[in-house]
């Protein structure tokens, strides 16, 4: 019975952290527990079971760090405005450019509208857009191995952020969950910070397409800064914060 009760115990803690962070190495949970490498591989594989969870190569990550009805939300939610900031983002995409592609509903609207430019190389973590732009356009598509999210479709696994930062982009085009009034950019999810993070780094320009709604939403996760991007565009000017902190990191403002 005792040892049950310490393998409850390090369950909830295990969840407790995995919950904060999203993703967990096998290393770190042995490290963390004080227990064996294969002890680590078993309370992962257990946890995965009860469906809280997800294992991948060298760890696990979260089972769903967005709910489905509130990713279904988000796509019925300000429709008609991603598809304005969609055709807004295609105008400033050049034809032949390397293009990194966030996941998302306002991402997979920018999709949508980026089949009226030619020969792009895209890199995305989104197997939603990207089995969407390879059956109506020719362009050059990447993506990551690993596990699909079968809430979004979208690609995770340890190494999706070292897959990314093989490319070098003239844009990466970016969303948030949040863009809060200090001008934070804030997301769910741990590891799709993490990809974002990494092409963020590989890019000439970074591009930050969000409707109005996530002005003054704060997410889980601390993506970086305003001053960090250098277009942004959405369906209605920012509050005079949010404003304000873009024009102090030099942020170029398209109104769709």
């Amino acid at each position: 019975m005792e040892i049950e009760d310490k393998k409850s115990l390090r369950h909830r803690l295990l969840m407790e952290q995995i919950v904060a962070q999203r993703y967990i190495s096998l290393d770190e949970v042995s490290r963390r527990f004080s227990v064996t490498t294969q002890t680590a591989r078993r309370d992962i594989m257990e946890l995965e079971k009860q469906g809280k969870l997800r294992r991948l190569h060298g760890g696990a990550m979260i089972a769903n760090s967005i709910e489905p009805g509130e990713l279904r939300s988000r796509r019925i939610r300000n429709a008609q405005a991603k598809e304005r900031i969609g055709v807004c983002v295609a105008g400033l995409i050049d034809d032949g450019a390397s293009v990194f592609l966030d996941t998302g509903s306002t991402c997979e609207a920018i999709a949508r509208a980026l089949v009226c430019r030619k020969n792009l190389r895209v890199v995305s973590y989104s197997l939603r857009i990207a089995a969407y732009l390879s059956e109506v356009t020719d362009f050059i598509i990447a993506v990551p191995g690993g596990f699909v999210r079968h809430v979004d479709g979208g690609v995770f696994q340890e190494k999706t952020p070292s897959f990314i930062s093989g490319f070098k982009f003239d844009t990466a085009i970016v969303s948030v969950s949040g863009v809060d009034d200090e001008g934070d950019l804030c997301d769910d999810d741990q590891g799709e910070v993490e990809a974002v993070r990494s092409a963020m780094g590989q890019a000439q320009k970074v591009l930050l397409a969000v409707d109005s709604s996530k002005f003054g939403h704060r997410g889980h996760v601390r993506l970086g800064s305003l001053g960090e991007v250098d277009l942004l565009v959405s369906e209605a000017a920012p509050p005079e914060p949010i404003a304000a902190a873009a024009r102090l990191g030099g942020v170029s403002f398209h109104r769709a």
